[in-house]
Parts: structure tokens; C-alpha cells; sequence
């Protein structure tokens, strides 16, 4: 200990004898062990903190395996839910429950709430319990008694104030009086962080029969001696008996998902890729900093001989020259976590909504001790090849007055032009997968959705029922659209069922008028979608063929409907498909034919980067009731403007109708692109900050080379060499070693890039442009900073350089 206390004090000496050297080689190392702390802080709040719930790894999302659809997590109908409920030997329970969104009126401005109805056992699957009250039972799940409802923590302060007496007290849901008999704590967020309540899954009796009413979702717990494969197997048996006694489930098995990997499944490969990232970028400020500390070791050779030559054996000099590094190290780790929690700040405020944890990062114990680790596995790193070469100097020539570097010889040199060419191909390696981010992101932006963007805006409206029955939905609907439209500013309104749709729309299988059904396990689904009339003039989608939706498809009119291009060339190519008839559901359905009336162009409702999909559209108004819609406007200018005028004339109609999601269509789709533009954003600093280092760490080198070679210089320029043949000359020395860099990049790039395919749209792991562009930018910025020192080269005095030392 005392002699390490010796070492500490003689490393800070040496640091304070050197601050500018010192600042350096900090702020370096802070860079990168910042940006890894950053990452590591994201990567640990998503990735490997636990889920909140007791044994979390036990439980499971028990998903329906669509192969009609090409669907590994569809949804069920509840008597499937209730047959592997009760026939499974490896779950201790499973819980159903589907999305909601309520109404909540009453004190204060109507609010459209986010919500789930579960089965009662949904909170002791997941292990957690009301904070304040108590969870509802299974006698509450009967229709009738289903009346209550438990509210979430954040729901409970925004509108009642965190009230402890809530209990017991009585609140308004889509004009439904439910008595509040719980509240959530703070860290339940369950199915997603935006659910604010939950209340019973009142199943109706024709919905506890339909096999194919698809609408459950469904989460169970495992028991504690069976294995996810063994429920995996246990489920898909239960699965294969469903499709033999039941036709209709043909092609409809069984998929088991943790809910961890649930959660975070999607995020998992781009956060895992950053951190290899940002890990080049502190290999690559270590092999600068080492680097640095060889050309320091050459000054330091004669203190180093002298210490030496006095009876230093060569491991207490490493071990003094690691303590150096080490407390570099730390001081660069320390620095490191201030750049790293100004990071992590501007990285949740730029990362998606969406993005699935985004409360639980933070800088927390485990962070803190991956920074302390990082930071002395650095400063080992950077410090072990430098002490090791500075230990191994020549005594006879070090101490010779006005001898040559020993450390400076060839020996050293060649160290140092292999750390550099690491740089350059770490650097390379960083900047292809930025290229491959960037140009995959400017693919996808170029893809046409199959509408105008332009000047739209939505909002999203919930009629209930209760208020609204018979055809007042169809009239409340019509009417706002008639005074919409008669606003200054807008050039025309619609409404509609969903614009966009994920994986699991509102959908359905169908049957052809005059052809043999379909084998169950070919049926396809076709989402469907009621709208009024004018959308597709709204939203500036082209109509193909035939005609729009009109105010004469109304309950009284024979059954229509508009199909996209993608479902009439599917089943009817080379004919028209106008008059042609289909219905929902299968050959013996009791469902109207559809006559098609129009045929508009493809939309890419489901994202950039989804394939289109055979799609339907429905006049609203031959529906009985139709609750939610978007309500779609273009404005005639910019379309923030009129937001206060259509919120205005919706609660002119209805002074007790929530509003909610209410943006542009550009924030709509900037939404949907968010974490693609994060990822490119990202790539493009890191492999920006790896490019400057390579760059430092190429001009380093030259520069330290033109140096030592000061003499040599002196003696070509005596025996006539111009400039230019100075220049070429140092200029040559970086080229290859850029080349070479180039050339091992290149190979890491071609091993490494395949790992990000499914991040990249439309573009080549591979991609030759980017394998070619790239390299010449990185050379050329190599050459750039071989050309300054190679400038001060051609500046040296023959009779200065010649002068006997």
C-alpha cells in the first residue's frame, strides 16, 4: 500500500508537470467512455433491468400463430382463450383482456382514456396488487356486475388529485357509472404505459361461442418446474386438437413470447448494435491515447534509464506507468460520466414515444460500477503496451548525452502504425454502418404512402353508445363534417375508422361470389374499414377505376364497397372488377354481399417499410353505430391553424365529447419514422466522432515521424530535395498507413454489416456505393491531416537540422 500511495502521488506530479497533455488525453477518454455509459445506461434500463413483477421471467404472452396471415402473434376468440385456459398442464393461470379507451366525463374537460378489460386474474398472473383498495373478482366479469373499475396511479393525481378517498366514490366511463374500487401503484403499466384504468372483461354470450371472433389477447404464468419449451410443446398439442375438431381454426396454432423479450424484442438488435458502436469509438480514443503516451515515453526514455540505472527492475517501472495510465483512466471515466448524463438526457428526449422502458433509465449502481470497470479496464488498456516498450529501453544509448530515442526506433514506430491503422479501419467499420443507416433512412423517406401529407390534420373521436343510438353516430358525424368544411381555411373534411393499421387491423375472411371456397388454410384476411364520404378526395388518394364512397350508400342502399388496387389484382386480374360481389365470412355467412363500386390506388397503411395488403373500405353509414373515427382535415394552409376552430366546432355539437390525438399528418408520420431517424442520428455522431479521431490519430503520428526524422529531413533537402519531394514523401508514409486501414476496415465492415440488415430498408448490407464512397472520404480526410505536418516538413533549416546536437 505505501508503495502504491507512492505511485499515485508520483503519477499526479507527472499529470500537473504536463496539464495540456493531461487535458488531452481526459477529454478523449471522456468522449468515449461518456458515449458507452450513455448507451450502457439505455441498454441497462431496457435491456437487462428486470420487469416489475415478482419472478417476472415465469411469465408469458400467449399468442395464436396466424400462418393464414403470415402472423406469429394474432390475437384469440375467447372460447379458444377459455379450451387452452383449461387444458394446459404448464400454466398456473392465464389471464385474457383486450384494449379499451373510455370516455371519462364528469368534473374538469371530457378525456378520452386509454384502458384494458381483463379477465380477474390478470393481476395475479402478473403478481401485483391495488395499491389503495382492492383488484375486481370473477363474479364482477358476469355481465351487469361488471361496473367497477380500477384506476392507474398517473389517472388518480392528474384528475382526482391523488385523493385517498376515491374508493368507494362513483366516476362517468363513456356515460357508464363504474365505482372505483382500486388504484394501481406508480410502476404498473401494464399492457402498455399508456393504459391509465382497467375494468372486468364482460364477455357476451355470443362472443363466449365465436370460435373466429378474434379479439383477446392473452398472458400467463408458468409453473416453477416447467420449462418455456415444455409449454411451448404442451400448447401447440392443445392447438393441433382446436384445428382437428374445429375446421375453421385450420392454420391457427399456438406461439409462446416472455413477456421480457415482448417488451424489448424490437429494440433489442439496434441497441445492441450502438453499443458495439460506441465500443469502437473508446477502442479507437484508447489507441490514441496510446499513442500519446509512446511519443511521451520517448521524452521520458532518459528519466526512465536514469530510474533504471539506479536499481528499478523493470515491473515496478510497468507497474508505475499503469498506475499513470489507470489514474488517467479515472479522471477520463469521471469526466466521461458528466458527458454521459448530459447525453442521456437529449437521448430520452429524442427517442420515440414508443420506445418500450424509456422511465426506467437512469444512471443508477450497476451503471456507476460498468463506468468504474470501463474506465480502469481503459487505462490498462491504453497504458500496457506503452510501459511495456517504455520498460525495454536501451541503457547505453538512453543515457548517452544527446543519444537517440530508443523508443523512438523502429520498434515504436511500427507500434505506433499499427495502432493508427486500427483506428482508421475501427473508424471505417463506424462510418459504412452510418452510411448504410443514412441512405437506408433516405430510401425511406422516398417511398410514396399513396397520398398527400401535405396540410392534413386528425383527431381522433369517441361517440358512446348510450348517447348515441340508432343513427345519431351517423348524424353526429355528418354534421361535424358539414360545419368543418364550412370553416375558413379547410379545403375539405372526412372521417374514417383507422388511417394507419398494425399487424392486427380490424379485419376479416371473405368469400367471392361464384367461386369454390377457399381451403381454410389459404383464406386470407382483408382489412376493413368504414369511412364517409369524401376521404379519399381528403386525403388525395387516386380512384382508379369506378366511383367514391357517396351520401346515397346509406342503411337503405344496396350493400358497396371500395377496394384497393392489391385486392382487385389478386382476384381479378384481367378484369374489371366493378359489380363484382364478396361478403365477410365464410360460404354459409348470413353477411350481405358487397357490390365493389370503386377500385383506388395502394396505400401503405401499415408503414414505410410493410408490403401492401388487400383492403376494403365501407360507407359508414350502412353500419348500425360506428363509435370511434378520425376525423381528417386539409387545410388550405398551414393545418395548425385551424386546430382550435374543428376542436371548437366538435364541442359546439357536443360540449361532453372528448377529443384526443390531435396533430398533423406530418407529426403523424415523423412519429412513425422517429427511431429509424434516432438510429441514423446516432451512427452519424458516433461514426463522425471515430472519423476526428482517426483523423488526430493519423496527424499524430506523421507529426511525431516528421519529428524524429527532422535530421533526415535536414540532409534530403541539403542534397537537393525540393518540397514537393518532402511532401510526397510524408504524405506516402500516411497513405499507407490509411491504405491499410482501409483494407482491414473493409473485411470488419463486410463481417460486421450483415448483423444490422434488418435495420436497413431497401439497402444492401453490402451496398456498393457506401463500400466504395466511404473509404475515399476516409482516405481523403487521412491524407488531409498527413498534409499539415507534412507542410511544417518542408519548413525545416538544413543548417538547423545539420547543427551537431
Amino acid at each position: 500500500m505505501e508503495t502504491f500511495t507512492h505511485d499515485l502521488r508520483y503519477a499526479v506530479r507527472m499529470l500537473l508537470k504536463k496539464p495540456g497533455f493531461a487535458a488531452i488525453v481526459i477529454l478523449a477518454l471522456a468522449i468515449g467512455i461518456g458515449a458507452n455509459t450513455a448507451i450502457f445506461s439505455v441498454v441497462n434500463g431496457i435491456l437487462l433491468r428486470p420487469l416489475p413483477y415478482p419472478d417476472p421471467d415465469r411469465i408469458v404472452m400467449v399468442w395464436m400463430n396466424n400462418t393464414r396471415m403470415k402472423v406469429d402473434q394474432d390475437i384469440h376468440s375467447y372460447p379458444n382463450y377459455v379450451d387452452y385456459r383449461d387444458q394446459n398442464q404448464s400454466f398456473e393461470q392465464i389471464a385474457a383482456y383486450s384494449g379499451v379507451s373510455l370516455n371519462l366525463t364528469g368534473s374538469g374537460e371530457p378525456e378520452r382514456v386509454i384502458g384494458s378489460m381483463s379477465t380477474a386474474n390478470l393481476f395475479s398472473v402478473l403478481g401485483v396488487q391495488p395499491m389503495l383498495g382492492r383488484a375486481y373478482t370473477v363474479e364482477e366479469e358476469e355481465p351487469g356486475r361488471d361496473q367497477v373499475v380500477v384506476l392507474g396511479y398517473g389517472l388518480w393525481q392528474r384528475r382526482f388529485g391523488g385523493d385517498p378517498g376515491i374508493v368507494g366514490q362513483t366516476i362517468s366511463l363513456s356515460d357508464v357509472k363504474r365505482e372505483v374500487i382500486g388504484v394501481m401503484p406508480k410502476s404498473f403499466r401494464f399492457p402498455h404505459k399508456d393504459a391509465e384504468l382497467w375494468a372486468p372483461l364482460a364477455v357476451t354470450p355470443n362472443r363466449r361461442s365465436a370460435r373466429t371472433a378474434f379479439s383477446f389477447y392473452a398472458i400467463g404464468r408458468l409453473k416453477r418446474d416447467v420449462s418455456l419449451e415444455q409449454a411451448r410443446t404442451d400448447m401447440s398439442s392443445i392447438a393441433d386438437q382446436l384445428q382437428q375438431q374445429y375446421p375453421d381454426l385450420e392454420g391457427f396454432g399456438a406461439n409462446l413470447v416472455p413477456l421480457h423479450e415482448q417488451v424489448v424484442g424490437k429494440t433489442r438488435l439496434a441497441l445492441l448494435v450502438l453499443l458495439g458502436m460506441v465500443v469502437f469509438v473508446l477502442l479507437i480514443a484508447c489507441a490514441n491515447v496510446a499513442n500519446l503516451l509512446l511519443a511521451r515515453a520517448a521524452v521520458r526514455e532518459r528519466e526512465i534509464a536514469i530510474r533504471m540505472a539506479l536499481g528499478a527492475g523493470r515491473l515496478r517501472l510497468i507497474r508505475q506507468l499503469l498506475t499513470e495510465s489507470s489514474l488517467l483512466g479515472l479522471l477520463g471515466g469521471a469526466a466521461g460520466l458528466l458527458i454521459a448524463a448530459w447525453g442521456l438526457k437529449a437521448l430520452i428526449a429524442l427517442s420515440p414515444e414508443d420506445t418500450p422502458r424509456l422511465d426506467q433509465i437512469s444512471i443508477d449502481r450497476r451503471v456507476l460500477v460498468f463506468t468504474l470497470a470501463v474506465s480502469l479496464l481503459t487505462g490498462l488498456l491504453f497504458g500496457l503496451v506503452p510501459a511495456l516498450q517504455a520498460s525495454k529501453s536501451d541503457l547505453n544509448e538512453s543515457l548517452k548525452e544527446g543519444g537517440r530515442s530508443s523508443t523512438g526506433g523502429l520498434r515504436g514506430r511500427r507500434i505506433r502504425n499499427v495502432l493508427v491503422a486500427f483506428e482508421i479501419a475501427s473508424s471505417l467499420v463506424l462510418l459504412i454502418c452510418a452510411g448504410l443507416m443514412i441512405k437506408s433512412f433516405m430510401r425511406l423517406r422516398e417511398v410514396s404512402l399513396g397520398f398527400k401529407p401535405d396540410r392534413l390534420m386528425t383527431m381522433n373521436l369517441q361517440l358512446s353508445r348510450s348517447r348515441y343510438q340508432g343513427r345519431q353516430g351517423h348524424d353526429f358525424y355528418q354534421k361535424l363534417i358539414q360545419r368543418v368544411e364550412a370553416l375558413p381555411g379547410v379545403e375539405s373534411a372526412a372521417a374514417i375508422t383507422d388511417i394507419f393499421i398494425d399487424a392486427l387491423p380490424n379485419s376479416g375472411m371473405f368469400t367471392v361470389e361464384g367461386r369454390p371456397a377457399t381451403p381454410a388454410a389459404e383464406q386470407i384476411e382483408a382489412p376493413l374499414d368504414f369511412m364517409t364520404p369524401g376521404y379519399f378526395r381528403t386525403m388525395g388518394i387516386p380512384l382508379l377505376l369506378g366511383r367514391d364512397i357517396e351520401e346515397r350508400d346509406n342503411i337503405d342502399a344496396p350493400p358497396v364497397v371500395v377496394i384497393n388496387n392489391t385486392f382487385a389484382q389478386r382476384f381479378w386480374p384481367g378484369e374489371d372488377p366493378l359489380g363484382k360481389r364478396f361478403k365477410f365470412g365464410g360460404p354459409d355467412s348470413d353477411a350481405p354481399w358487397l357490390s365493389i363500386v370503386g377500385v383506388v390506388a395502394d396505400m401503405r397503411r401499415t408503414g414505410y417499410d410493410a408490403e401492401v395488403r388487400c383492403e376494403a373500405f365501407l360507407p359508414y353509414s350502412q353500419r348500425s353505430f360506428i363509435g370511434f373515427m378520425i376525423l381528417t382535415v386539409r387545410a388550405r394552409t398551414d393545418p395548425k391553424n385551424i386546430i382550435a376552430a374543428v376542436r371548437d366546432e366538435v364541442w359546439a355539437i357536443d360540449p361532453n365529447q372528448p377529443i384526443s390525438h390531435i396533430r398533423t399528418m406530418d407529426q403523424t408520420l415523423d412519429e412513425m419514422i422517429s427511431q429509424r431517424r434516432l438510429n441514423m442520428v446516432l451512427f452519424g455522431i458516433f461514426a463522425a466522432t471515430a472519423m476526428m479521431l482517426a483523423a488526430v490519430g493519423v496527424y499524430g503520428v506523421i507529426s511525431y515521424s516528421v519529428t524524429q526524422r527532422e535530421h533526415e529531413m535536414g540532409i534530403r533537402m541539403a542534397l537537393g530535395a525540393r518540397g514537393p519531394d518532402v511532401i510526397k514523401l510524408v504524405i506516402v508514409q500516411g497513405l499507407r498507413l490509411t491504405l491499410a486501414g482501409v483494407v482491414l476496415g473493409l473485411i470488419g465492415a463486410l463481417l460486421l454489416t450483415r448483423v444490422m440488415a434488418s435495420l436497413l430498408y431497401l439497402v444492401s448490407a453490402t451496398d456498393t456505393w457506401t463500400f466504395a464512397v466511404i473509404p475515399l472520404l476516409l482516405t481523403g480526410v487521412a491524407l488531409i491531416a498527413s498534409f499539415i505536418p507534412a507542410r511544417r516538413a518542408t519548413r525545416v533549416d538544413p543548417m538547423v537540422a545539420l547543427r551537431y546536437e
